[in-house]
């Protein structure tokens, strides 16, 4: 989907960065866990990875998409990554983790200095949040995926997401 064609609450919405695309090299890009704790993308470096997006955790469809991938990440193997990215501060991430009892997703903030946003092209100028989407990265770091929710306010096609998924795991067994 082009850049252009986003909006959040009918408007449009402009994206900075380079979006890359599937099947070029999954750039790498750092982020803060919970703990404070730097994460990359390089850190689960020969797993098959799915980033899920969002602009906030404490926003009702962030929070089904959150909950929704963790449910997913439950019936994957340790093969898999499960991401979740948003300009939320880590002490909300924290907050969430504990109170939604995420367990398999990494729920991570690149509120500092927007590395992955800007990396992957998604960082919204006017809000400063990032742009809900859905990557899947294989075990190669190749994208194989890559949905932007054209309307910020829907939620992503989790069924076409776990469709894509579900090939790369076929490839490998």
């Amino acid at each position: 989907m082009a850049k252009e064609n986003i909006t959040f609450k009918g408007n449009p919405v402009k994206l900075s960065g380079r979006m890359p695309e599937v099947g070029q090299k999954a750039p790498d890009f750092h982020a803060l866990n919970q703990n404070l704790n730097e994460v990359s993308l390089g850190d689960f470096r020969g797993k098959v990875k799915v980033i899920s997006v969002v602009l906030s955790v404490d926003t009702p469809v962030c929070h089904k998409q959150l909950v929704r991938f963790n449910e997913e990440a439950a019936k994957l193997g340790q093969d898999v990554a499960v991401l979740n990215i948003s300009m939320d501060l880590p002490f909300a991430i924290a907050r969430f983790i504990k109170e939604e009892s995420i367990e398999r997703t990494v729920v991570l903030s690149d509120h500092r200095d927007a590395s992955f946003g800007k990396t992957y092209g998604l960082l919204m100028d006017e809000t400063r949040l990032l742009a809900r989407s859905v990557i899947i990265i294989d075990r190669d770091e190749t994208i194989r995926y890559f949905q932007i929710v054209q309307e910020q306010t829907d939620e992503p096609d989790y069924g076409q997401a776990m469709k894509e998924l579900e090939k790369l795991l076929v490839r490998v067994v």
